[in-house]
C-alpha cells in the first residue's frame, strides 16, 4: 500500500477518514489508492483497474455504471461481500479463459484486494475480497541464457573499444553479476556508486529505501572503467550516447533490453536482461551446492518459494522424479 497520510486534496489522513462526508471519500478513492506509489506501479495500476473496468462494463446488468474506473471502484464497495467475491470470482475466470499468464492475473486479483482493503481502511466497508490467487504452474523458465551464454555476451561486448561498448559492459556486469533487475540499473546516480567500500545503494523491487549491493572485483573493473568514460558529474550513472559520445539524457529500462536482446541475437541467444538476472541465480544455486538461504540473499527475494522455483528448474526436481517412478 501507498503511504495513507499523504492523500490528495479532499481526502482527509485516515485517522480522520470518518469525519469527511461519505461521497467526498468516495470521489477521491482512486486517487488515494494511487497516491505516493512508483510512476511505473501507478501506470500498471491504472491498467489493471481499466481491465476490470472493462471486464465489468461487458455485462449487462453493470455496463450503466461502467463508464469509468472512479465509478466501477465506487459500487465495488457499494456490494454486499458475497456479491463483491462472486464478481471477483467471475474476473478471475475471464482472465484465465483469456490465456493471461497466472503472474498477470495475479497481480490483477491484487489490485483489486488492495483497493478492497483501502476502502475497508477509510471505513468504507468492513470486509476483504477473499479470491484467492491462481496458481503459477506456468512460471517461466528460470534458466536464462546461461553461464556460457553470458561469458560469450561479455566477450562481445568487450570487443567494441568506444563509449558504448564500455558503457554496455558494465550494464551486462551489473544484470548478471549482481543479478540486478533493469530498473534498478536504469534508476542509479553517480552518487549510489560508493568506490571505496566497492557497493552499489540499489532501489530493490517493491523498497522504499535503498540498499547496499557489494560488487566483485570483475563487476567493479568494468564500472570503474565506464566512470572514467563518463566523466563524475553528477546525475544519471547510465545514460545514452549519441554519435558524439556525449550524455542524451538518462538510459531507459526499454533501452537495456534492445541492448541485451541485441547482444543474444548476434550470438544466436534469445535473452532479456531478466534472462541473465535468471542465469546469475541459476549459477548461484550451482557455485553453493543448492544454499536456498544464500541464494535468496543473493536475488534480493522476499519469498523463498520463488527461489525454490529456481532451485526446481536447475535439477529439474519433477523430471528426475518422474525417472524414478518409471524405473520403479
Amino acid at each position: 500500500m501507498g503511504d495513507l497520510t499523504r492523500l490528495p486534496d479532499g481526502i482527509a489522513p485516515v485517522g480522520l477518514a470518518a469525519a469527511l462526508p461519505l461521497d467526498r471519500i468516495q470521489e477521491g478513492l482512486i486517487d488515494a489508492f494511487l497516491a505516493s506509489r512508483k510512476p511505473n506501479t501507478v501506470a500498471a495500476y491504472r491498467r489493471d483497474l481499466e481491465d476490470f473496468r472493462a471486464f465489468v462494463a461487458s455485462r449487462p446488468e453493470a455496463a450503466a455504471y461502467a463508464d469509468s474506473v472512479d465509478r466501477v471502484a465506487r459500487e465495488l464497495l457499494a456490494l454486499a461481500p458475497g456479491q463483491a467475491n462472486a464478481l471477483a470470482l467471475g474476473y478471475r475466470a475471464s482472465l484465465d479463459a483469456r490465456g493471461l499468464a497466472p503472474a498477470t492475473i495475479n497481480r490483477r486479483l491484487a489490485a483489486l484486494r488492495s483497493l478492497v482493503q483501502l476502502g475497508k481502511t477509510l471505513g468504507l466497508v468492513s470486509w476483504e475480497l477473499e479470491v484467492e490467487n491462481v496458481d503459477g504452474v506456468a512460471y517461466r523458465d528460470t534458466r536464462g541464457p546461461g553461464r556460457d551464454g553470458v561469458k560469450a555476451m561479455i566477450a562481445q561486448v568487450q570487443e567494441r573499444s568506444d563509449a558504448k561498448g564500455v558503457r554496455d559492459t558494465a550494464i551486462v556486469r551489473l544484470l548478471h553479476d549482481t543479478a540486478l533487475r533493469r530498473g534498478e540499473v536504469v534508476s542509479l546516480d553517480l552518487e549510489h556508486y560508493d568506490p571505496a567500500a566497492a557497493t552499489l545503494a540499489i532501489l530493490g523491487k517493491g523498497r522504499s529505501q535503498r540498499e547496499p549491493v557489494t560488487l566483485p572485483d570483475a563487476t567493479r573493473a568494468a564500472l570503474d572503467e565506464w566512470i572514467e568514460v563518463r566523466g563524475r558529474h553528477p546525475g544519471p550513472l547510465f545514460f545514452r550516447l549519441d554519435n558524439a559520445g556525449a550524455g542524451g539524457g538518462r538510459l531507459t529500462g526499454a533501452a537495456v533490453y534492445q541492448l541485451v536482446q541485441a547482444l543474444g541475437a548476434d550470438l544466436g541467444i534469445r535473452t532479456r536482461p531478466h534472462g541473465l538476472r535468471h542465469a546469475a541465480i541459476t549459477s548461484a544455486l550451482d557455485a553453493t551446492n543448492g544454499n536456498l538461504r544464500a541464494a535468496q540473499s543473493f536475488a534480493r527475494h522476499r519469498d523463498p518459494k520463488v527461489t525454490m522455483r529456481y532451485d526446481d528448474n536447475r535439477a529439474d526436481l519433477a523430471g528426475q522424479t518422474a525417472k524414478l517412478v518409471a524405473e520403479d
